[in-house]
Parts: C-alpha cells; structure tokens; sequence
C-alpha cells in the first residue's frame, strides 16, 4: 500500500469522491457535515494537491473533519485562481486564511507643487485605480499607506516634513536632528535629488493602469474546451464555459471597481502579453 493509500484509508472522506479527482487544473473543495466548506484551494494537479494535504501533520484537524471532496476544472491555471480567490470571498471555508473584500484601497500618488513632488494618500472612493496614472502601491487603509511611506523615508533617508507626514521648523525636521534626513527641509539638499529618491524608492509599487478601453476576455484553452475570463479594470467579472453554461455569472461592473486579488494575479500576465486576450466590442 502507497503512501497516498495509506493516508486516505485513515481518515472517513468518501473513497468515490478521492478516486474521481483529476489530474488537471482546477478548485477543490473539503466538506465536512455543514453547508460550508471547510477548505478550498487550487492546483494545476488537483488529485496530487489533495493527497498533499492528506499527508499534511499540520492538516490532520481538517482532514478528520472531511466527508468528501468536491471539484470543479478548469482550462487553466489563471481560471483556477480567480475561480478560488471568488468561492473564498462568497463562501468563507472554515479553514482558508480568509480573504475579504477590502471596500476601500488607498494608495500613494504623487503630485507637483511649487516646491516638488508631493506624496498624497488617495482612496478608491475618490481616485479610481484602475485608470489613474502616477499611483503607487496598494494598502487596505490610509494608516497602512503612510507607515509604508515612513519606511521607504528610513530607507532612502528621505525627509517626514516634506512626505506630508511630520511638522518642521526653522532648525528643520527630527529626521535631520538624528540624521536620517539628508536636509532637504533646511535647502542643504537639493529638492529635486530627494524628489528623485522618492520616486526610485516608489517605482517597483507602481500601480499599472489597465491597458485596454474596456471589458476583455482572457481566454484559455484544453484541447477543444475553451473558458472565457470576463475582466475589466482589473475585475474579474465571470466566467464563460464551452463546457458548460457558465461556471460564473458576469456580474454588474461599476466605473470604480476594483479588485485587488484580481490584480494580483492578472497584472504580470496581462502587461507581459502571456495570456490570449480579447477584447469586447461595445
């Protein structure tokens, strides 16, 4: 008897369910004796992802709570990500770290004044992200946005006084006291070298405007199955399936959403031109 074998004849998960778990790209759910699941997750490989968890010490609670295990393929891996990201936020599994939906996202931008660039917490309420150049970073709360700046401030001895984040006087900002400040506040530096600083520390957090003029489809293929990503702005929408209906409904799009979990899995594909896409005519 195998590992696997070993490891699924010790815990009370209905054998049909195990044996029909594919060897493809897909979610897959733990259910116990409630309505709601106990974990969802996805994989590439479901049926090795699940045995993975059943070999798992740190699982074992989990698993002796599980009756079956449910699953639903998908063409791809990207379809698997957005499908787990959705059914976590709507579904809320006993055991996934939870993701919730942050309602509203700040983030930095910068702006010009007589003196330079100026750093300015903004919000989704106000700005939004999706379409807006000159945005940094992506934090669940104004607080959460100003610490960030404080740090780069430590790291790139930049100045509090002229981030917005501290008072200054005559004698210049605690920052400089204690030189972490190179004097910016007091004209011993030059603003536009600090400004340069600033926007080199910020760089690698630039939020990417979304490089379509509307809803997109990001579309994957198996063989002849065809699954069709409704996205806009950075939000995903639904799903289209040639095997099926619809694994997802398009849901109502509104100008200033935006989804941060979307993002992140979107970004990187979409702005290197590795993923098919198309766009939606109006």
């Amino acid at each position: 008897m195998s590992q696997s074998e070993r490891a699924i004849s010790n815990h009370k998960i209905d054998p049909t369910s195990l044996a029909e778990l594919p060897r493809s790209s897909g979610v897959y759910i733990f259910r116990g004796e409630g309505k709601l699941p106990l974990y969802i997750g996805k994989s590439v490989d479901i049926r090795n992802r699940v045995m993975s968890h059943l070999r798992a010490p740190d699982e074992a609670n989990m698993i002796a709570q599980t009756r079956r295990i449910d699953f639903i393929e998908t063409a791809g891996e990207i379809g698997a990500l957005l499908l787990e990201s959705r059914m976590i936020k709507e579904q809320s599994p006993l055991f996934n770290q939870r993701l919730r939906r942050i309602r509203t996202l700040c983030s930095i931008q910068l702006k010009q004044d007589v003196d330079g660039v100026v750093p300015t917490v903004v919000d989704s309420k106000t700005v939004n992200l999706g379409a807006t150049q000159g945005l940094y970073g992506l934090y669940s709360s104004a607080h959460a946005a100003q610490s960030k700046l404080r740090e780069l401030a430590n790291q790139h001895r930049l100045c509090l006084a002229v981030l917005g984040l501290e008072k200054t006087s005559k004698r210049g900002c605690f920052g400089l006291q204690i030189k972490t400040c190179l004097g910016v506040c007091v004209g011993a530096e030059d603003r536009q070298e600090h400004d340069h600083r600033l926007f080199t520390a910020l760089i690698d957090t630039q939020v990417e405007v979304w490089p379509f003029k509307g809803p997109v489809d990001v579309i994957e293929e198996s063989e002849e199955w065809v699954q069709r990503h409704r996205v806009n702005n950075w939000c995903y929408l639904g799903t289209h399936c040639s095997k099926s209906e619809k694994i997802n409904p398009f849901t109502e799009f509104k100008a200033h959403d935006f989804d941060l979990d979307s993002y992140k899995i979107l970004v990187k594909p979409i702005m290197l031109k590795t993923l098919k896409v198309q766009e939606i005519e109006s």
